[in-house]
């Protein structure tokens, strides 16, 4: 896959997908294998979020634990990345470059949205890494336009990784789960939608997704887990073509789908 224009979408579930990645934690590190070394990583979660654009400058990254409720063992697993401080420069004149105000954080690690994936990809915490907030006010166009300013850098060997999930809808999770323990059909649904016009590269429709899409809507009552698809979308560029490495559903309603980009 030497065509790979050094972009990821991936999912990251509940979670409980540290402790129990399944087929999309495999297809996740088989992915990893195929493509060429990364100098550093951005990644982009709907876990940190924050009025502008704000690239973590730390050398050393926190696990954060952001979730409640779950079994203790997920509160001990620890990913101890290295930030990258040059790395990070770079993002922020990046951003700055494309007319974006950008803040600066010297302590902010990795959120769950992150870490998750990341873990499944480089278990040994062997690549720097560099987070980046989203702004889940400023919507699809917004992550779009972070995703462009952001494609320079993939030029350099340095990776965008976006962490979210195509369906979303924690609300009908508790119902489901607790009644027919069925998937509804928008899941799929949708799914399907996104692959179809990502394989078109029709990115206005998918910008405009809810205008489009009721099963989109429904999929996501609120766009956050939405969000990091559209940063991918914007770094991969134009002519990119995106190539789903993994498709399913887990806990009956998030679409697992995680989809790399080639030239």
């Amino acid at each position: 896959m030497n065509n790979f224009k050094n972009v990821l979408f991936v999912p990251h579930g509940s979670p409980t997908f540290a402790l129990n990645p399944g087929a999309a934690g495999a297809a996740m590190s088989a992915i990893t294998q195929k493509l060429p070394p990364a100098r550093a990583i951005v990644v982009v979660s709907p876990h940190w979020d924050t009025p502008i654009p704000t690239v973590s400058m730390a050398t050393q990254l926190e696990t954060i634990h952001d979730f409640y409720g779950f079994p203790e063992e997920l509160y001990q697993l620890q990913y101890p990345a290295t930030g990258c401080p040059e790395v990070a420069q770079e993002v922020v004149l990046a951003l700055q470059s494309a007319g974006f105000e950008v803040a600066q954080d010297n302590a902010h690690g990795l959120d769950h949205g992150a870490w998750q994936p990341l873990r499944q990809m480089f278990p040994d915490a062997d690549v720097p890494i560099v987070p980046l907030s989203m702004q889940m006010h400023g919507g699809p166009a917004h992550a779009y336009r972070i995703g462009q300013a952001l494609s320079t850098l993939t030029d350099k060997n340095i990776w965008v990784i976006a962490s979210g999930n195509i369906t979303h809808n924690l609300r009908d999770w508790h119902m489901v789960a607790s009644t027919n323990k069925q998937t509804p059909g928008y899941v799929q649904g949708f799914a399907d939608w996104v692959e179809e016009k990502l394989k078109a590269h029709d990115a206005q429709a998918l910008i405009h997704y809810r205008q489009h899409s009721a099963q989109g809507r429904q999929a996501h009552p609120s766009e956050d887990h939405l969000l990091p698809l559209f940063v991918a979308l914007g770094a991969a560029g134009d002519n990119a073509q995106a190539q789903a490495f993994f498709r399913g559903v887990s806990d009956y309603v998030i679409a697992m789908d995680g989809y790399a980009f080639l030239h």
